[in-house]
């Protein structure tokens, strides 16, 4: 099993039992949290050694007749959620830096034509971003403007670049995306960047978070090719969803 760091697991313990839990086995545990806010009062998080913990408002888990439960499958679980109308949005795969890998990357020594962008190379970000799609754009969600942002380059032209942004307040986790222009895949440039970007992440304090959709095989892929480990599969409440809206 692979040692993440404290701020990793600290953080998502701080999300998933910061409450009252009202049921606990081997497997799936739930936690009541009347904070919690109207976009995230349901959470579930499946980590790799395969518990499952979830987390909602008190309204939800009465809504799920869960205060008296004395036995309950992760199966059965997601049953309750979906005879009550609750949709979740669609997991995301997790991943980081174990701290092995970690400090693999700290003595590493990064080559290649890249470096850290900044406000100075607006024209060359803008003529970037104009080089994609809009569905690439917003998938990967990398903006010049983040806290840090790294690009490769080839025949002086950017063709890949990676922004992070942290993650939450008081939070030393910092939130990743990618790009890659597509006649430029395949060839490293992705790898090289997360990982630069990702030491300098390390560097100032930060852990390097990075999230894909589960069927999104090409980014999965990077991500393990980067020397990222999944962590788990974390959900929330499907936005569209207005069952337990105010309660």
């Amino acid at each position: 099993m692979p040692v993440f760091s404290q701020t990793i697991t600290n953080y998502w313990k701080s999300q998933f039992l910061n409450g009252d839990v009202i049921y606990n086995d081997k497997v799936l545990s739930i936690t009541i949290n009347p904070d919690l806010s109207e976009d995230h009062r349901v959470m579930v998080l499946e980590t790799t050694d395969g518990r499952v913990m979830t987390v909602m408002t008190p309204g939800i888990a009465d809504k799920l007749d869960l205060f008296k439960v004395h036995e309950l499958s992760v199966l059965n679980f997601r049953q309750k959620l979906k005879e009550a109308g609750i949709i979740l949005h669609g997991a995301d795969n997790i991943f980081y830096f174990s701290e092995a890998e970690k400090n693999v990357l700290l003595q590493e020594s990064l080559e290649g034509t890249l470096r850290q962008l900044t406000e100075q190379d607006d024209e060359i970000f803008s003529e970037f971003e104009s080089s994609a799609s809009e569905q690439d754009l917003d998938d990967a969600y990398v903006e010049l403007d983040h806290w840090a942002v790294f690009g490769s380059f080839e025949e002086n032209r950017l063709v890949c670049a990676a922004s992070m942004y942290p993650w939450e307040e008081d939070t030393q986790i910092a939130d990743l995306g990618v790009l890659t222009l597509t006649s430029f895949r395949g060839k490293g440039h992705a790898r090289k960047v997360v990982r630069s970007i990702s030491k300098y992440a390390f560097k100032q304090g930060y852990e390097s978070q990075y999230r894909c959709q589960l069927d999104n095989e090409a980014s999965t892929f990077l991500a393990k090719a980067s020397g990222l480990t999944l962590f788990g599969k974390w959900d929330v409440i499907s936005p569209d969803c207005t069952v337990g809206k105010y309660l």
